[in-house]
């Protein structure tokens, strides 16, 4: 088991950090939807995380050519998707297995999808059942909740769907069968979750839009859609981070560069604001993504509650846990109860954790209260093979000193994490 030793910072910072890890969810997205043309796609700053990399080889096995020059890969797709000779590994991704799973349910052939011991106890029946529904077969453990998830694409009708969970997965999962059935669908959610698989399939030639009564009008493919050419933006979930690390260190300052401003992935970022951080945003340019710059500068911080938008801040809440431990007064979270089946239980973890750091806080089925105001103290932190979990309390180490466990996960992500976590130092 990998562990990662954080010693105290003894230096405030002001830093630019250009080379924080892609955008892990638009370069899934990149290996799938690249698929559903006839053209090759042209792919730059494609996250090579262990998780990105798998959904890439998925790509390949399903008769795409990949070229990687370690500039730019080129995902050339076949002219029909072909049945594996193999299982198709998804690493540690909910989102590859469960957009895979939707867009495999519409291919005709026999799919098997796995991953490693954390993704096979995750949820699936989420996704299986609302594709079953419209003609897909999938099996799996537990009725077809916990992968391998066997796959035996077919067909798939048209659909109106209202999802009691707020999540892209599901939604994206939704819509690449959606696209494949042979008239419009409708999906529709209470809130907003990320909305990138929108916005690149309709950047490549589809018709997804959404009515005055907020469900989501998914047009059938009328032919193969145009291929991407795109530049992967440097994941905002990923910089949080270093955003946190300078919210919590006096007279700090920190610049991420090309980032995805993207509304619905920058509410963290939102809520460092709330708790009186200063931070700005400067957009240079808007073409699949709204791209440009955050700039975070420390400031003092008081306690929030947080109850909506959560779907915008299940990657982020446990990272914001550790400037709510040592803001002014308490802070609350609430409606959370989708981060109990994250890569780990999100709310446990945190708890227990910020347990061990001194930190004294209330645990709720759906949340957490936390008492701020606390000095952090040195301690072994066990990640849960929770990347989340890992680099959230490594940048409390920033401040005491920390041992984190089972640090592996942090490739999933983010590879050079603990590299630029060092640069903090001067």
């Amino acid at each position: 088991m990998e562990q990662l030793n954080i010693t105290p910072l003894t230096n405030s910072f002001d830093i630019v950090i250009d080379n924080i890890a892609s955008d892990k969810s638009i370069s899934h997205r990149c290996a799938m939807f690249s698929l559903f043309s006839d053209q090759p796609s042209t792919i730059k700053n494609y996250l090579r995380g262990e998780d990105t990399m798998d959904s890439l080889r998925i790509a390949e096995k399903l008769g795409a050519s990949i070229e990687d020059n370690g500039d730019v890969i080129k995902i050339t797709p076949p002219k029909t998707l072909r049945e594996p000779d193999d299982i198709l590994d998804c690493g540690n991704a909910g989102t590859g297995m469960r957009l895979y799973a939707g867009l495999l349910a519409g291919i005709e052939g026999s799919f098997v999808l796995t991953g490693d011991k954390y993704l096979r106890s995750r949820p699936m029946k989420r996704v299986a059942d609302p594709l079953r529904d419209i003609g897909a077969s999938i099996d799996g453990r537990e009725d077809g909740n916990k992968a391998p998830l066997h796959i035996r694409g077919a067909k798939l009708d048209s659909f109106k769907y209202h999802s009691p969970i707020d999540s892209a997965q599901i939604k994206s999962a939704l819509i690449l069968a959606g696209i494949q059935s042979d008239k419009k669908s409708y999906y529709k959610e209470d809130l907003l979750s990320r909305d990138h698989t929108e916005r690149m399939l309709n950047g490549m030639g589809a018709s997804i839009s959404t009515n005055k009564d907020g469900w989501i009008e998914i047009e059938p493919l009328k032919g193969k859609l145009k291929p991407l050419n795109i530049t992967v933006p440097t994941d905002p979930s990923s910089a949080f981070f270093f955003a946190v690390a300078a919210a919590i260190t006096p007279n700090s300052k920190v610049t991420l560069k090309n980032v995805t401003l993207n509304p619905t992935r920058i509410e963290a970022y939102k809520i460092l604001e709330k708790m009186g951080t200063k931070v700005s945003y400067i957009k240079n340019e808007d073409v699949y993504e709204p791209i440009g710059d955050i700039i975070v500068e420390y400031n003092e911080l008081s306690g929030v509650t947080v109850d909506s938008n959560i779907a915008w801040l299940i990657d982020e809440l446990p990272a914001l846990s550790i400037v709510m431990s040592i803001a002014n007064g308490k802070s609350h979270v609430k409606n959370a109860k989708e981060l109990r089946v994250k890569e780990s239980d999100r709310i446990s973890a945190v708890v227990n954790n910020l347990k061990k750091c001194g930190v004294s806080y209330t645990e709720f089925e759906d949340g957490y209260e936390i008492d701020g105001n606390s000095t952090l103290k040195k301690a072994t932190i066990n990640s849960h093979g929770d990347h989340r979990i890992a680099m959230s309390f490594a940048i409390a180490g920033l401040l005491s000193g920390m041992n984190i466990e089972d640090t592996q996960c942090i490739e999933t992500s983010f590879p050079n994490f603990s590299e630029i976590l060092e640069s903090l130092k001067g």
